[in-house]
Parts: structure tokens; sequence; C-alpha cells
């Protein structure tokens, strides 16, 4: 859409019922209606309009009216529509997701365009209702928003550095960049323990393994984001943090017992719900300990009502992970799974993998008497209570005026450069190696994998890397080896650190027996002094006896990285303190590095 004054974009927000019903209470509730005044919009909402609030979906194309024919296309084939105005028309949705993968956000100007184009949409529906936008911005390895955009060290880096300010900064500073761009709803942050190295799908994201120094940090960051004026949702309940098994493709059973739970996985929600948490996120996982019915705790009655909303007192708004996840649609089909989560406890349905069949699903369920309105008004009443307190019932419209003086600016990225170097953990440091001297180590060799997504960063991780040493005075030599190097790259390698001072090896995820493992083993052999820097899990170190020197980063976007050679290169020290434990490689019943490890200068 062409990008219209906020005065116009008002004019189209404040006509209708919504402003019928708010218009009777006094100017300072109207920022924030009254449940008096949101019951009133609720009970003038079609059957049709009240399941739609409940669905939060994905959308293709970078505009809400006039995206690249390859998205409409894709939205033809997978929801109907052409457009998010169109699938807003058709199923008057109260959330849409953003994705990078779906071209929603190519740039900070465009992305709020965007947003307002899908709010005008929202606004021409009969109860002119507002949406909830929102994405994964965890920051780390999972990020949707870009540069320009501010980009802050994930969850276990956070957890490494251990200050409650730093989280609370980051996401304070994160959360005002999103909601200058319309984004007002952040899955983030991850509140699972990471106790199982082993786990595929959530490592890095958590805070660590320590279930207090999670809840602490949980609740910091919490209260960043909110203080910013955007919804931040904890996830992924009852706690992800013990599964050997993705959710993404398979059912995950966590063994924990109830005790176990309530130990490990419950302080940290408990701790964001005490932080004031606005939204929850659900786990495709089963914990018979917690539901012995062995349902998935999305679509627990046990889990989710008896003791998230009893127990814990939760009375905010539940969500679920994505329904286009095989974990929750292992046991049950397609059109079972919304109706049963809703029955379960749950308020939002997040991106059912066919919106069609998902929608109609829920509205046969109400009209067949399976599930009562009474039941659907419940949920939307704690949803439209969520968009009242982000003022979003007053304006949902952003700026390109806000945009500029918010996104990217020079404070911010300082604040986050000063967070990570805040974070980076030393764990090795044979013969006093680091920090690495100009003098006697000028030529560095950089070599390693580079999993980077291009959005998130100035290039490739080896070519970070090779440019912040060469800010720093040193001569980079980068030669992207790659997560799985074939012998002949490991030969070209060894070639190349001839005549080097010291070889620089990023490292993702080097399993015992790794082509990676060999590639640090082989170039050690040559005898340069070889540094590893874990791009990811911090459990790498466990693999690379061979190193001289080895850093733990935990992701690879830039600014970790450029904070990390900071580090190498002595002009910042090494704060960082292990969030979790890292045991032997050729025993993991013993532990090599606790929590709470890290070396000094």
């Amino acid at each position: 859409m062409h990008h219209l004054s906020r005065r116009t974009l008002l004019a189209a927000a404040t006509a209708g019922v919504a402003a019928t019903a708010l218009s009777t209470a006094p100017a300072r509730a109207a920022a924030q209606p009254s449940d008096q005044a949101l019951k009133k919009i609720i009970s003038g909402m079609s059957l049709e309009e009240k399941v739609g609030q409940l669905f939060v979906m994905r959308v293709y194309g970078h505009s809400a009216t006039a995206p690249d024919q390859a998205d409409i296309d894709a939205n033809l084939k997978e929801i109907g529509v052409r457009t998010a105005a169109e699938m807003i028309d058709k199923y008057k949705l109260g959330g849409i997701i953003y994705f990078a993968w779906a071209h929603n956000v190519r740039d900070p100007h465009q992305i709020a365009d965007l947003s307002n184009g899908i709010q005008q949409a929202g606004s021409r529906q009969p109860s002119r209702i507002p949406l909830l936008i929102a994405t994964d911005q965890e920051h780390g390895i999972v990020c949707r928003v870009g540069k320009p955009a501010t980009l802050f060290p994930g969850a276990m880096a956070l957890g490494a550095g251990g200050s409650h300010s730093d989280a609370r900064k980051a996401g304070q500073i994160a959360g005002a960049e999103l909601r200058a761009i319309g984004i007002v709803q952040d899955y983030a942050p991850d509140a699972d323990v990471n106790v199982n190295p082993a786990n595929p799908v959530i490592g890095v994201r958590s805070f660590g393994a320590d279930p207090q120094a999670v809840a602490g940090m949980v609740a910091a960051q919490v209260k960043g984001y909110q203080s910013a004026g955007i919804a931040s949702t904890a996830k992924h309940f009852p706690g992800h943090g013990d599964t050997a098994t993705d959710s993404h493709t398979g059912l995950p059973v966590i063994t924990h017992t109830r005790e176990q739970w309530e130990q490990l996985d419950k302080p940290s929600f408990q701790a964001a719900i005490a932080a004031g948490i606005d939204s929850i996120m659900t786990a495709h996982i089963v914990v018979p300990a917690l539901d012995p019915a062995e349902d998935p705790a999305t679509l627990s009655h046990p889990i989710l009502t008896g003791i998230l909303r009893e127990q814990l007192g939760y009375d905010g708004v539940v969500i679920t992970d994505s329904l286009g996840m095989e974990g929750v649609r292992t046991k049950y089909g397609d059109e079972r799974v919304p109706v049963l989560a809703l029955k379960a406890g749950v308020d939002q349905l997040l991106n059912p993998p066919t919106l069609d069949v998902s929608w109609n699903a829920l509205l046969n369920a109400v009209r067949s008497g399976e599930v009562t309105e009474a039941r659907l008004d419940e949920s939307i009443l704690r949803i439209l209570r969520l968009k009242a307190k982000l003022g979003l019932f007053k304006d949902p419209y952003v700026t390109h005026r806000g945009v500029d003086r918010t996104v990217g600016t020079p404070g911010h990225l300082a604040a986050a450069d000063r967070i990570a170097e805040r974070t980076t953990t030393l764990l090795v440091n044979k013969d006093g190696l680091l920090p690495l001297s100009r003098r006697t180590h000028k030529n560095v060799l950089v070599l390693g994998a580079n999993p980077a997504s291009p959005s998130l960063s100035d290039g490739p991780p080896t070519t970070v890397l090779g440019a912040a040493l060469t800010e720093l005075g040193f001569s980079a030599t980068v030669l992207a080896t790659g997560t799985a190097p074939t012998q002949a790259v490991i030969d070209q390698a060894v070639a190349a650190a001839a005549g080097q001072d010291a070889v620089l090896i990023g490292t993702y995820n080097v399993a015992a027996g790794s082509a990676q493992q060999k590639l640090v083993n082989a170039v050690a052999a040559t005898g340069v002094p070889v540094v590893t820097l874990s791009m990811r899990n911090p459990y790498d170190v466990a693999q690379l006896s061979a190193s001289d020197a080895h850093v733990a980063a935990y992701s690879w976007i830039d600014v970790e990285l450029r904070a990390a050679v900071r580090v190498l290169a002595g002009a910042a020290e090494p704060r960082g303190k292990l969030p979790v434990a890292v045991q032997k490689a050729d025993d993991p019943t013993q532990v090599l590095y606790p929590i709470g490890y890290g070396l000094r200068y």
C-alpha cells in the first residue's frame, strides 16, 4: 500500500462498532477500554468474526494489497486468497505472523507499510478490530527482522552474560524497534531450560540449564519487551528443554516426573507470569506425568487449564506453537486440532497448515455445540484485553518518521555491541595464546562454517570474522570450509595455513568424528596456533581437544561474532560464563566444564 498519513489511517479505524462501544467511556479509558466496553464489541460480532479472531496466520508478500505475482500465486495455492487484505476480509482474522521466507520483512519502511495495510484491512471489517501483528524475534539464531534493525545476542549468550539489566535492555530496545514497524507481539523469550545437550530445536535459544538462573533472565526480558509497548510471549509451555526430538518433525516425549517438572521447568514460566507476561506459547510435546492421556501439551486440558490456568493462576493469552508442525498433527487430524486446542484452554491458534480447514472446523464445532459460543467469548475477551493494553484501539498505525527515529539507531547498535562483549565466553587458552597480538599473530587465516541468513548479516560468518580482524589491524585471509568439509577442502585449508601466524576456525555443532573435527585436527597438526570459535552450541569445545584456544559466541549473528573477535584481539575482556554444563566427549556422565565456567585474561 501507499504510505498514508496517521490521520487518514486513524479515520478508517475509529468508525464502526468498536468506536461506538468505546465512545461512552471517558478519554482515559479510550486508550485501554474496560471489560464492559470490550464485551460490548464481542456481543456485536458475528460467529464468523469470533472464530476468525482466534487465528494468527501467515501470508506471502511485502504489501497487504499489492504483493509480487509469485507471492500472489503462493497465497492462492496455500490459502485460497491473493493478498493479506483478502485473507482478512474472508476469514476475519485476529492476527498475522511475519516471516522472512514469506517476504514480509524486506526493510523497515516496507514492514511499517505492510503493518499499516493490514490494520487498514482490519478497520474495514464490521467489528473494526485491530490485528495483533506478530513475529519470532528471539535474537541470536532466531530472527525474522534483519538489518538495519538492531540485532542482539540470543538467550544463551545473554545467559552467559548473566546480567538481568542487559537482558532487560535488549528486550526494551528490540521491543521499541518492533513496535515502530507495527509488530506488537513478539514470540520471545524462550523460557525453556536446556538440560539436554542433544536438544535439536532449543539449545542456544534457551538462557541456560539452571532453572533459577533461567527464571531470572526470563523475567528481566519480559519486563524489557513489555516496557516498550509490545506483548512478550514465554515459550514453550510446559517446557521444551529436555527433548531429543524436534517438534517441527516429530512428537517429543518428556519423561520428567511431576516433581522434576516442578523443579526444572516450572520456575521460568512462573517467573514470566509474576513479571506480567502477556502471552504464553504452548509446546507440541507429550509429558505423561502431567497428562496420562499423552496428548500434546497444546491439546491437553490437564496441562493448559489444570496447570497453567488453575495452578499457576495465568489468565493472559495462551497461543499455540505453529499448527503446521508435525508434533501437533501426529495424533489428530488438522480438522480436530483447533477444536481440541480451544477445549484445552488455548486462545490463539497459530499458523494452521490449511486455514480454510481449521477455520471451518472450529466454526462447525461451535454450530454443533461441541464448543460453546461462551467459550469462544472467553478467549476473545483475553485477546481484546491484550489489544486494548497495547493501545491498538486508540492507534494501531506507525509512521516512517517513527521508524527512522527508532530502528537501528547508533545508540541502539552501540548498546548491542556492549552487551555482546559481556557474553563472549573463553573456555580454553593453552599457554596464554589469547589475546592475539598484532605483533606476533599479524597474519590470521579464517576458516569455518557459514550458516548465516543473508538478511541478518553483513555477509557469511567467515567474511564477518575476517573483516572484524582487519578492522583491528590484523591481516586476515578467508577460506569458507562449510559444516561438512571434504578431504579436498581440508587439504586446501592445511595448505592455506602455511605461513600464517594463527588460524581462526568457526565451528557449528561439531560431532565426534565429523568433518569439522577432522578439519581442526588437520590444521592443528601443522603447528600453527589454532583458535576455534563455536558459532552455535558451546558443546563444540568437547570435540575440539586439538584447539589451542576456544571461545563460545553462541550465534553466528554479526554482533556476537564481532564481539568475539574483539575479545580474541584483547580489545575486550572475556566476561561470559557458561550457562550450561559441557560434558566430556568420551564420557558424557562426566562434566568437562561446569555451569559458571569461564576464563579471563
